[in-house]
């Protein structure tokens, strides 16, 4: 398996500022070690997707009066990554994008999405996050998209997301599940139940344990699709462990549960392509956020304990 590393510096989506410099974190947290370590060849050569940087855009631009805060930038950078990941499972390559924020899931879901339609494949999406992400313009009450990607995704917002890319929605929602939820808006939790998702919230992970959880995801998706697209938000797990986030929620994963969790989720053989976001180094400490982003690509992408 050759990985494609795509770095994807997107800090458009969200409000507090910093997930731009997460790639660049992440990479000198020693990502490329530790794929040679797995004897994986990665592609890391490619320069970063370019996004000129948020302080240059105009706040008031009139696309934003529908509570869509920089929706036309984040199209435009999301259109070059959802290029970048549909070639790359074309040619037979995984690949892995480096956020940013949240928002960057536009391309890469829009991405695997076409690759895997035109193949023929049933896809299917694990959002492994502490919120849902699956507010429109209708329900957000603070107009970031980076809260939005996955209800658009799915066919709910705005046209100029849910037709990005290709026409209509890019996942059933039915093959869409979530793992590590515990931050959700009132409006936005009522149309995820409206949408049929299945939801595995950290009271869940609770009652069940991190073991029963990860056989019925895989269960889940493996009654379902044959590739699935794995996003997974560094605030899923608790700040103890993952600091350097933009909206931190106690509460969240144990270092112990999201190495298990992503261990037994890439042992499936179904997950097909990745992203990990929210790696926001201005709040983190001494890179120990980056650091854990490498050691759950590691277990996702085949390492063990032993």
């Amino acid at each position: 398996m050759k990985v494609h590393i795509i770095e994807m510096p997107l800090d458009y989506g969200a409000s507090r500022r910093g997930s731009d410099m997460g790639p660049s974190a992440i990479r000198l947290a020693g990502l490329r070690e530790k794929l040679a370590s797995l004897g994986i060849e990665s592609d890391d050569l490619y320069p970063p997707i370019p996004i000129a940087p948020q302080e240059y855009l105009d706040p008031k631009m009139e696309w934003e009066i529908r509570n869509a805060k920089h929706l036309r930038p984040i199209i435009e950078a999301c259109g070059k990554l959802a290029s970048q990941v549909d070639q790359s499972i074309r040619k037979g390559e995984f690949p892995l994008t480096l956020g940013g924020d949240h928002s960057i899931a536009l391309g890469s879901v829009a991405g695997a999405s076409a690759a895997h339609s035109a193949a023929g494949n049933r896809f299917g999406v694990l959002w492994i996050d502490a919120h849902g992400d699956f507010n429109t313009t209708q329900t957000s009450p603070s107009g970031n998209i980076h809260g939005m990607i996955l209800a658009a995704s799915a066919g709910f917002g705005l046209p100029e997301l849910i037709d990005f890319y290709k026409p209509a929605r890019k996942v059933d929602p039915a093959h869409i599940c979530y793992i590590g939820v515990r931050d959700l808006d009132p409006k936005e939790r009522l149309l995820m139940k409206e949408a049929g998702l299945k939801v595995i919230t950290m009271s869940d992970i609770e009652r069940m344990g991190i073991a029963e959880v990860a056989t019925e995801v895989t269960a889940f998706f493996r009654e379902r699709v044959d590739a699935i697209h794995v996003s997974f938000d560094i605030d899923a797990m608790d700040p103890g462990f993952a600091p350097g986030v933009g909206i931190p929620v106690p509460g969240g994963l144990t270092s112990r549960e999201a190495l298990y969790l992503m261990e037994e989720i890439g042992s499936s053989g179904l997950v097909a392509s990745a992203d990990m976001v929210e790696v926001n180094p201005v709040h983190d400490v001494r890179n120990t956020t980056a650091q854990m982003a490498v050691s759950l690509i590691g277990r996702l992408l085949g390492e063990t304990i032993y």
